[in-house]
């Protein structure tokens, strides 16, 4: 569910000559949602929510909720209060992920050049898929219709000479469209958005452009690169006039690299009691290392993620001296992340998330002298890897982590995992 701006004077029709215009972005419309509809087709038509509980935010929302000003991630509190007539439903992440498959499935029959970016999107390069199965239109309508016969729901396609065209256009098709962008009308359609429609342009650039009076990509494209350098700083001024003038580079990525692992929690009340947040921790955490030895993954980098009831976002970091998947390494590592932090009020939210993440077998663990003498790192890891076959046989509930005293875990850890570095950075929302 985007919440990118969209231009109000942007055709729906930009002609039919799609030669050199064989990248494909596929897009689902309002997936979770659309799918809950599908599942319950006495919903169709009305306003309907995937979030949750109260304390959590909207997933997704069908285009007659957002008419009433529903937006992705805003609290589910907030999306009651704007639409207190809408549906309001609990996700079904399995389903969603068994119906992603089958989607993904249908577009890997079309060609093998995909790169799925989400659970509800994917960019083709259909190239090679042209001479089999006709134009790159008719590849978009077939995609469209097996789409809708297989699981009845809907999915928008852009089509166009690269990547970041072919999303603007399909986002411009929605909902349940497709938009061609011909190649030679590229700098046209590119140039008739709003500034927020370029990737890289946040809020905050946005605000910086507005103040020198750009708010729309033409304006933004007719600036030399000296003045838009004063304006973003040399590196984004460089990115902004590509894309200003429909130019993108990249190619799409059949094998996308994990960069990261990660996990959340939203407390059903807001919470300030020590222990509870520290065990929480202890649980996400544990949870973040099983993912990574599922991946035979490991990082360096340690992410702690704090949320207060204002929606006040604190992020913290820190490096490690080598890489780990062991959960009490990454616990330790948030634990002292979170108790550097200034109590205020009550938690919201917690996160944990672990960084610059590379394989296992290209990564083997270093013990320091410490580790050696005590064992202390082989017997964590044995524990961790019981727990998962374990996990793996009866169910993640099987077995858990005993909420071992502070004290006692501190014990084991202080100074044996040295940290060299430490990343703070502040946001709201």
């Amino acid at each position: 569910m985007s919440n990118a701006p969209r231009s109000t004077t942007a055709r729906r029709d930009w002609g039919s000559n799609d030669s050199n215009c064989h990248i494909m972005h596929v897009d689902m419309d309002a997936f979770y949602a659309s799918i809950e509809v599908a599942k319950k087709p006495k919903l169709r038509g009305k306003p309907v929510i995937v979030g949750g509980r109260e304390r959590s935010v909207v997933l997704a929302a069908t285009y007659e909720a957002r008419a009433l000003g529903i937006k992705s991630a805003m609290p589910i509190s907030r999306a009651k209060v704007l639409a207190p007539q809408a549906i309001f439903l609990d996700p079904d992440h399995q389903l969603y992920g068994h119906i992603s498959n089958g989607v993904m499935e249908i577009l890997r029959s079309v060609t093998p050049a995909l790169e799925q970016v989400s659970v509800d999107e994917a960019f083709l390069d259909v190239s090679g898929a042209r001479r089999r199965l006709g134009s790159s239109l008719d590849i978009g309508r077939t995609i469209r219709a097996e789409i809708e016969a297989q699981f009845s729901i809907t999915a928008s396609v852009g089509v166009a000479e690269n990547k970041f065209v072919a999303k603007l256009a399909s986002t411009h098709a929605k909902p349940d469209g497709i938009l061609l962008i011909p190649q030679a009308s590229t700098i046209e359609f590119v140039q008739c958005m709003p500034v927020g429609a370029l990737w890289g342009v946040g809020a905050k650039t946005q605000e910086k452009l507005r103040q020198w009076g750009i708010e729309e990509v033409h304006q933004l494209a007719a600036l030399d690169l000296s003045a838009l350098s004063r304006m973003v700083g040399k590196a984004a001024a460089q990115h902004l006039h590509e894309l200003a003038w429909g130019r993108d580079g990249r190619t799409v990525e059949t094998h996308r690299k994990e960069k990261s692992v990660g996990v959340e929690s939203t407390f059903v009340h807001d919470e300030h009691d020590l222990d509870t947040l520290l065990s929480k921790l202890l649980v996400l955490s544990d949870e973040c290392s099983t993912r990574l030895r599922r991946k035979s993954m490991q990082g360096r980098t340690v992410a702690l993620k704090v949320r207060d009831a204002d929606f006040n976002t604190v992020t913290r970091s820190v490096t490690l001296a080598s890489s780990t998947h062991s959960s009490l390494t990454i616990y330790h590592a948030v634990r002292e992340l979170f108790l550097a932090l200034p109590r205020q009020q009550s938690v919201r939210l917690l996160g944990v998330r672990v960084e610059n993440i590379v394989s296992s077998s290209h990564q083997p663990q270093q013990d320091t002298l410490e580790e050696s003498i005590t064992g202390f790192a082989l017997s964590q890891d044995k524990s961790d890897r019981v727990m998962d076959d374990i996990r793996a046989k009866f169910g993640r509930k099987a077995i858990e982590r005993a909420t071992q005293t502070q004290a006692r875990l501190s014990s084991h850890t202080d100074n044996i995992y040295p940290l060299s570095k430490t990343t703070p950075s502040r946001t709201r929302g």
